[in-house]
């Protein structure tokens, strides 16, 4: 089973064609954009690295919203 995770676009390089992702909770990584045209501020879907699609951002809090509510039912068991 593959996982996109929704984040949102805080740092862009151009050049480089790579975005600083920022995923909640202090988590942020580097993503490859150059699927996909981005600006600092845009919420993606980020499939192994590179960000696949753009979100709107009602979508992607909502998803990551549920991510939250699984790992809370999942450290309560």
């Amino acid at each position: 089973m593959c996982l996109a995770i929704p984040g949102k676009i805080i740092e862009l390089d151009k050049k480089k064609q790579a975005a600083t992702v920022n995923y909640g909770s202090g988590t942020t990584r580097k993503a490859n954009v150059s699927l996909v045209q981005v600006q600092i501020g845009d919420y993606v879907l980020v499939h192994a690295g590179f960000a696949i699609q753009v979100l709107d951002e009602k979508e992607a809090l909502e998803t990551l919203a549920l991510f939250k509510e699984m790992l809370s039912l999942q450290e309560g068991s």
